[in-house]
């Protein structure tokens, strides 16, 4: 199924927001809408990026907003950026995050010993297209990275676009760093130390910075799958996350297109983009 994008708000302003459209011109959420898989019999899953690669502001599902839209976060009432952490420019692979999953803050994990992170699961593409903001591609999972951000459960799986003109030799963490040397090195260094330049400690892992292999990673989404379920049925505490969607047939919370249509419509016009800090964050 296509996705299409429709972006309201000036670009790194607060009022920025990126909404989402099925192949149906009907907007739905990216966090509840968008299926797990896109070929289940083949463990294919859906990611959405809301980072392409070598970008800096730090976009996000906003799981608390109606629709989920991507935003940039926000500490301050300032938009976030991550700082160049030497030798990487911004983001080193596309960033998202898989649809339909939850780290459920209120179940603690057996493996790590730590509660999730109340967010869907985070993913890093390694494939070599520069995704757009608002893409929707379809992914081979090769592994986890399990950061413990804060006190709570914060995976990172490795993935690969389907479309990548390498896909088919990439099915397995080993696959990564035999194929693309030092690539697993640069994304624990990057996660351990991308906080440092705002004056934060460096990140710990669980498995003492180990990455796991695809079968252990799948698992994990599927997990985080079924956590989400029981968020969408309203059989979990949602506290201030917003579960408000247009296409799960039993959920309690589904609202009509029409409905819909007027939240998106209640949102700022696109404007231009305000201009991006320079200092390490272009």
């Amino acid at each position: 199924m296509a996705y299409s994008v429709e972006e309201k708000g000036r670009p790194y302003t607060t009022d920025y927001q990126v909404f989402f459209q099925n192949a149906e011109g009907k907007y739905i959420s990216p966090f509840h809408d968008i299926p797990l898989y896109a070929d289940e019999a083949q463990n294919i899953f859906h990611a959405v990026i809301e980072v392409p690669r070598w970008t800096n502001a730090k976009m996000e599902i906003a799981t608390k907003e109606p629709l989920n839209p991507v935003k940039q976060d926000v500490k301050n009432d300032k938009v976030r950026y991550v700082a160049n952490v030497f030798p990487h420019k911004g983001y080193i692979w596309n960033y998202g995050a898989i649809p339909q999953t939850w780290e459920d803050p209120n179940h603690k994990d057996a493996d790590t010993g730590y509660y999730g992170d109340n967010d869907p699961i985070d993913i890093c593409d390694i494939g070599e297209k520069v995704c757009s903001r608002g893409e929707v591609i379809r992914v081979k999972v090769l592994g986890t990275l399990a950061l413990i951000d804060e006190g709570q459960t914060d995976w990172k799986v490795i993935v690969i676009n389907t479309e990548d003109p390498q896909a088919n030799e990439f099915n397995d963490i080993e696959d990564v760093r035999r194929l693309k040397p030092g690539y697993l090195e640069a994304t624990h260094d990057w996660f351990k130390r991308y906080k440092v330049p705002d004056g934060k400690p460096e990140n710990e892992f669980a498995f003492n910075g180990e990455f796991k292999n695809k079968d252990f990673a799948t698992k994990i989404v599927r997990g985080t799958h079924q956590y989400w379920r029981a968020l969408i049925l309203n059989q979990a505490e949602a506290g201030e996350l917003n579960c408000i969607n247009t296409t799960v047939a039993d959920s309690p919370f589904r609202i009509s297109a029409a409905a819909a249509e007027d939240i998106v419509k209640a949102a700022s016009p696109l404007g231009p983009a305000a201009p991006i800090p320079s200092s390490g964050k272009t």
